[in-house]
């Protein structure tokens, strides 16, 4: 498909000159070596082990309770797939309609515009602080520290957030961003780093919340600005909405007087009609509950009721390049329900951190690399086992593993000089395709079960390189005989 070029300011819609994608997305380590560490941490994999089996358990339930689960999931890929299709008519009505409202549309190439905008808009209303909504987009471009860097205070609002914050650490899990912190250890970070705090704090789950609700409630009183993010906008009528469970977003989007929102540009939905399905998706796949406990809705500015003053920032970094391609477009169809990482036995014992961006687990192994392009983040789409059970899980029905064999395969045909494991594929491949080659392979195989004595092959039982593929992965013992030896055995030649 092609893209037309809106008439207006986002000319970035040209696929031709979309850009790429910066900002939080690229690792500073290959997963491989980040997950390393993250394999001998037994505490990490003991919290990630608990609350990912709990999540997984409750989406069970509620997804059980519907009998047309599988049409709505259905109903939710093609919705996204036509809206995609038609992603800058959508956007430019989105425009206008906002516009009409009372509020302003800005248009973001990148992170660095993004940013620029928001800390201009902060600027411009002569505060010093500012209150977030929790928002996957502004991690994506690294927001609160372009605003720190500008002089100004930032507050995260919601408790993971909030956690992972004073902590002076980062998100892990798209939906629960200090799901590797256990109670212990959040009652630690507050009793160290929270003014006035209770000396006699537990880490009972109620003290902790509402030791973090006196913490904020000062701020969300005294704030004259919010940014949020947002989960969907409806094009038809220019709506945002954010879907939450703790009520802090509704404090940040109703009490102060100016509201910036941060929206990647595949949020956008054509008709109320079409929000009624990712609102029932969106629940049953995050946290597990048949609806959410807050649901915000705002179109514009209304005079004496919430802000005063509304500006939308549509963000592109990197979108409109995957929207170019035609396999992997689908990785834009993404709700961030986070299902995909609750299931993912990669993601269980690696946890977060290991992917090095903002969006971890099998949806940032295929959308990270095709944000920011595959050689950025070249060993994010090796992070998987293919298991499939992503695409069981997922909601809209994103195909992750054909994605990710997909980006596999962009890596290896990027390689000018070929790699020692691509060679010796190569020549397996040789070997396999001529049968004489093939059986006298399996002969020479047999010399293994001297080294391995019956048992899968240690690490560094192997000389280099292939010492290098055996540090993590077991070499079972050969067999005794191939299979067409014991057919002939036992049926005859």
């Amino acid at each position: 498909m092609t893209a037309t070029v809106p008439p207006k300011a986002p000319t970035f819609l040209g696929l031709p000159t979309a850009p790429r994608g910066v900002g939080h997305l690229r690792g500073d380590q290959s997963f491989p070596d980040a997950a390393r560490g993250a394999l001998r941490d037994g505490q990490l994999r003991a919290n990630l082990g608990h609350a990912t089996s709990t999540i997984r358990g409750k989406r069970a339930g509620v997804v059980a309770e519907l009998p047309d689960w599988g049409q709505l999931r259905e109903a939710g890929r093609a919705l996204k797939a036509a809206t995609m299709a038609r992603l800058d008519d959508h956007l430019e009505e989105l425009e206008r309609q906002v516009t009409a409202r009372g509020g302003v549309v800005h248009w973001a190439r990148d992170a660095n515009e993004a940013n620029e905008i928001v800390t201009r808009l902060v600027q411009a209303t002569g505060t010093s602080e500012v209150v977030k909504v929790k928002s996957m987009a502004t991690q994506e471009i690294g927001l609160n520290e372009a605003l720190e860097a500008a002089g100004l205070d930032v507050f995260e609002t919601d408790l993971a957030e909030l956690i992972v914050q004073l902590g002076e650490d980062k998100p892990s899990h798209i939906l629960v961003p200090a799901i590797h912190k256990n109670r212990a250890e959040i009652r630690e970070i507050f009793a160290r780093t929270i003014p006035g705090v209770d000396p006699d704090l537990t880490d009972d789950p109620r003290q902790l919340a509402m030791a973090a609700r006196t913490h904020l409630r000062e701020r969300f009183l005294r704030a004259r600005v919010a940014v949020s993010g947002a989960n969907f906008a409806v094009a038809e009528t220019g709506t945002l909405t954010v879907v939450e469970s703790e009520g802090n977003g509704r404090m940040c989007l109703t009490l102060p007087e100016t509201l910036i929102t941060v929206m990647g540009i595949e949020k956008v939905v054509p008709t109320w009609r079409d929000l009624e399905v990712f609102l029932q998706l969106l629940p049953r796949s995050s946290t597990g509950e048949r609806m959410n406990p807050y649901t915000s809705t705002w179109a514009g500015v209304t005079p004496g009721d919430g802000p005063q003053e509304f500006h939308l920032v549509l963000l592109d970094n990197g979108r409109t390049a995957v929207l170019a391609d035609e396999v992997g477009r689908e990785a834009l169809h993404c709700i961030r329900c986070s299902a995909c990482l609750n299931v993912c036995p990669v993601y269980e014992r690696a946890g977060g951190h290991s992917y090095g961006s903002v969006y971890p687990g099998p949806i940032g192994a295929v959308l990270s690399p095709m944000l920011t392009g595959v050689e950025d983040n070249a060993s994010l789409p090796f992070a998987s086992s293919l298991c499939g059970a992503c695409y069981d899980v997922c909601p809209v029905a994103i195909d992750i593993p054909s994605i990710l064999v997909h980006l596999r395969a962009e890596h290896v045909e990027a390689q000018e000089r070929p790699t020692a494991e691509a060679v010796a594929f190569r020549g397996l491949a040789k070997v396999m395709s001529h049968p004489r080659l093939w059986h006298l392979a399996q002969r020479a195989s047999r010399l293994g079960r001297l080294i391995a004595r019956g048992k899968p092959t240690l690490p560094n039982a192997l000389p280099p390189p292939v010492s290098s593929w055996t540090r993590s992965r077991d070499l079972p013992t050969p067999p005794k005989e191939t299979f067409v030896e014991s057919w002939v055995r036992e049926h005859g030649s």
